[in-house]
């Protein structure tokens, strides 16, 4: 019997104690299995110790992750951290080569909250430290006293661009999206094409123009209760179709 598309996912590079860690979100993994119906691989933060061509060569798709940290601003010329903000400089030389290198081979990439960052600085674009602190700009960031639920329901309408890859994949020009960031995009990067946009006019998903697989980043979190949100499972499943596209292509 032939096996599931294998997806890719970069983990996070976390300390826990006196050892650091290396660790994926389980709703990433569970929307991996079960919106996309492919088996998914972890791939721990440890840049070039591992060889990124023999692992492009494994797997079908990949899926980069949300995270409490924030890409090295160094990375796109920019300011230093505000205080209280992370980086994962492991996860950066990990992800961003493997991200870059899989557009390019036309293997499906999708990439949600700081994998939408990450892929609009591989383009060359810059990102927004403090979107509720840029004028005219609305405060996307969650309640952090609030309950998951709440953290993670419906914050504002995107809409999407017509005859974009969402619209076309969901059959949607709007919907609404929870809203769990606080940074964004400043500059969008070359050769990326907005795919939806927030009322203030910020860039919430882009897609690659020449890319030859799915190829789209969505700053808000559709791996949350995929299962029951129109939008979030049309997405995942465009993304294991294509997927099984790519292993079928090999």
């Amino acid at each position: 019997m032939k096996r599931k598309p294998l997806v890719a996912l970069v983990a996070d590079r976390k300390q826990l104690g006196l050892h650091p860690f290396h660790c994926v979100g389980e709703k990433y993994i569970s929307a991996v299995v079960g919106g996309a119906d492919c088996l998914a691989m972890l791939v721990p933060a440890l840049g070039e110790q591992q060889d990124f061509e023999s692992i492009l060569d494994l797997v079908d798709g990949f899926l980069f992750t949300g995270s409490v940290s924030m890409v090295d601003p160094q990375l796109y010329n920019g300011p230093t951290l505000p205080e209280g903000q992370n980086l994962d400089t492991a996860r950066d030389k990990t992800a961003m080569p493997l991200m870059k290198a899989a557009i390019a081979r036309g293997i499906p990439v999708f990439a949600i909250c700081r994998g939408f960052q990450e892929m609009n600085v591989v383009f060359g674009g810059s990102l927004l430290q403090k979107v509720h602190e840029t004028p005219g700009m609305m405060d996307h960031r969650e309640d952090s006293d609030a309950t998951l639920e709440v953290q993670y329901g419906p914050a504002h309408p995107v809409q999407f661009s017509a005859g974009g890859l969402i619209q076309r994949t969901s059959g949607l020009g709007e919907y609404q999206v929870n809203s769990i960031h606080n940074q964004g995009v400043e500059r969008l990067g070359a050769g990326l094409m907005a795919e939806a946009t927030a009322p203030d006019g910020l860039v919430e998903a882009f897609s690659v123009k020449d890319a030859q697989a799915f190829a789209l980043a969505v700053q808000w979190h559709p791996e949350w209760q995929y299962a029951s949100n129109p939008l979030s499972a049309s997405l995942f499943k465009a993304f294991g179709d294509d997927c099984r596209r790519y292993q079928a292509s090999r």
